[in-house]
């Protein structure tokens, strides 16, 4: 029930949370940095990082797959996972393709969505070094989908947080 003040998760100041992403390579955190984290908000309703953890192990998840904007939120996830008894999962996160600035590629910003459109899926790949051939630049979504599955290669994006957009992706 709603009350005065949210509820923490308190972590241990000296422990460090340490796992091999399988793009941003080791990561190590010390959770002292982080710091306590909110599992239940002043207005009652449940915070992301334990509903993450309880719904990820609900649905039996083994593999999490996201952008390397939310790296951060892995180390308090990992400790709420095992405090309460559940398996920890494999990570990946994927770079986060950024306008010129740095920031996030975000509609609020008026930076062009990526769509199921054909010429945004093949610039997609070739921002994520995934180096489609250029004849696939004028392919169907179809034939560039087959194509990314069968010649994806993860380890091209090994260590890399953030790929910056072409102009070409921008809106103006």
């Amino acid at each position: 029930s709603p009350g005065p003040t949210a509820l923490r998760f308190r972590v241990d100041a000296a422990a460090t949370e340490t796992w091999e992403d399988a793009w941003q390579g080791h990561c190590e955190h010390a959770l002292g940095r982080l710091g306590d984290v909110i599992v239940r908000r002043r207005d009652g309703i449940h915070a992301y990082q334990l509903a993450v953890v309880v719904d990820d192990a609900a649905q039996a998840v083994t593999h999490v797959v996201r952008g390397a904007d939310l790296l951060e939120s892995t180390p308090w996830q990992r400790a709420i996972q095992r405090a309460l008894g559940l398996p920890l999962l494999a990570y990946a996160h994927l770079p986060v393709i950024t306008e010129p600035s740095g920031a996030k590629l975000a509609k609020s910003r008026r930076s062009l969505p990526v769509d199921a459109g054909a010429a945004v899926l093949y610039e997609t790949l070739r921002l994520l070094r995934q180096e489609p051939l250029p004849e696939l630049a004028r392919a169907s979504v179809g034939e560039l989908w087959r194509w990314a599955r069968a010649h994806w290669r993860g380890e091209r994006l090994r260590g890399i947080a953030t790929v910056p957009a072409a102009p070409a992706t921008q809106k103006g």
